[in-house]
This record gives structure tokens, sequence and C-alpha cells, in this order.
């Protein structure tokens, strides 16, 4: 369950998030190089949306992959749920397409379930990739009962991975939904792997089990929590940084390795849930 360039090699085991990306001209250029230096390191796949500064990351995404070998990225945008169906998908889509300045798409996701019914734009998604403007699609922020309706549909099960919050202080999706999207091999992008602002996340960052590991390792907090994740199968965090120095923090997590006690001490920490949460959001 892995995502694959169209040069037929994997995008890697973390991924690049744009949330929040773009939106600032004096950052622009430092985000711009993170996004560079995560792709040298390995990290080619990429994740926008139009509705991130409405457009603005796109853009950013553009630019920094200007001069690179377009079939060794993996370029994922997504659609507001009011554009996915018929009378506006086509013309979003070209949009996402203008300000990343590529001409295809690796994966075009809906963003979040809107009043447009799913058959409607599992068909729009399937005439694109006949049009060859993305060659694959797939969902965001879809819980179990919504994945199984869109998997009953014609074409249903051509969706290629469900775009969802998930961090180690945030593990409602291993009670159902994770179990579910693996047995029908559908990966799983995890959005916001290290939790997004405030309180939370320095929960999680100083937490005395997490030090603890991370002291063990010589790694920092930010990549043990990488590490927990990139330990699931069927899953790919997609960290957001606007420093070139955290994202290659971000690339190296995939070489680390946590014990089974290490696990275990997490679990503690941080269990899962024993009975069915709705979808985070924080």
């Amino acid at each position: 369950m892995t995502f694959i360039t169209q040069s037929g090699a994997p995008a890697g085991p973390v991924g690049q998030g744009t949330w929040y990306l773009g939106e600032n001209p004096s950052t622009f250029a430092d985000e711009r190089n993170a996004l560079r230096t995560g792709i040298e390191a390995g990290m080619t796949l990429i994740d926008t949306a139009e509705m991130y500064g409405e457009g603005a990351a796109e853009e950013l995404v553009g630019s920094a992959i200007q001069g690179l070998a377009r079939e060794t990225l993996y370029l994922v945008s997504k659609v507001y749920p009011h554009n996915a169906g018929r009378a506006h998908i086509f013309t979003c889509c070209e949009n996402s397409l203008r300000r990343m300045r590529t001409d295809y798409l690796d994966l075009y996701l809906l963003h979040w379930r809107g009043s447009i019914p799913f058959a409607e734009t599992v068909e729009c998604m399937e005439e694109l990739k006949a049009k060859g403007r993305i060659r694959a699609w797939g969902v965001s922020n879809l819980d179990t009962r919504d994945m199984k309706e869109l998997m009953a549909l014609p074409n249903g099960d051509g969706c290629a991975t469900d775009q969802v919050l998930y961090h180690l202080g945030s593990r409602g999706i291993e009670y159902d939904l994770l179990p579910f999207l693996r047995e029908r091999q559908v990966p799983v992008m995890a959005y916001c792997p290290l939790a997004q602002a405030g309180r939370l996340r320095r929960g999680l960052l100083a937490n005395p089990s997490v030090q603890k590991i991370a002291f063990a390792h010589d790694a920092s907090p930010a990549q043990v929590l990488l590490a927990f994740l990139l330990a699931q199968p069927g899953v790919v965090p997609i960290p957001r940084t606007g420093r070139a120095v955290h994202t290659l923090e971000n690339a190296a997590a995939a070489e680390l390795k946590l014990t089974s006690k290490e696990f275990a001490a997490l679990d503690k920490a941080f269990p899962a849930p024993t009975r069915k949460v709705p979808l985070d959001i924080q």
C-alpha cells in the first residue's frame, strides 16, 4: 500500500503537507526551500488543496517543483465539496493544474463530504482519469460509514486513499476505519501527524514517555511521533513545515525504529479508544 510515481518509484514513507503555507509573501522563499529540501531527501509526495490559501499553497508547490522531473514526484490536491460535481470539478481541476504548473495530478481528493452525491463525484473523477488530468482519485475526512457507501458504488472501489487526521494523541481511526481500509488495501494519508498546535501538541511533544524514547534514540519528540505512525501498516504521514531544518528532521524519522517496549509505553500514555469515536479534527 504505497503511492507510486509515474516513473514507477515509491513516493517515500513520509510526505509533505502544505496547509497554511504559501500565504505569506515574507515566508514564501523559506517555504519553497523547505519543500525542495524535502523532495531532495526523498519526500516526493506533496499534498495540497484548492482550499489552502484559496490556491496559494498550490502556487507554492508549483514554484517549488520547477526544474524537477515531473514523473519522479507524487502530487496530490483536493477539491472543495461544493465543487466536486459536474458543474465545477473540471474547471477546478484545471485551475489547480495551472497553479501547480503541471499537466496532471497523481491523486485528486474530495476534501470532505458535501451535498453533491458520491456517485456524481466518482463519475467525474473517472472522467478526469480518462482525460489524463489525474492518475487516481480518493477522498479525505470520510469515516467508515461514508467509505462503505462510497465503495459500494460503481467504480467506488477505485478510491485510492482516505486522508484523515491521525496522530499518537488521536487514534480513533484504529477502532474501525483503519482496519476497514487495510482489508481493502487502501492506504491512509495521515494529516497533522504531529497534531496542529496549542496545548494538545505541547502535551504530545512534552510527554515523559515520548521524551524518554526520543532521548534513547538521540531523536526529537516529533520524530518519535512520526515513527509511531510509520510503523502502522498502510499509513503515510504528511507533516507540514515551512523550515528546511524541520523537513530534514521529518525525513529522518523514517530511519527511527521503535522497540516493542517503547510501543507499549506510547500505547499506555496514549491508548487507542475501545469504542467508536467521531473522526478528529485537531
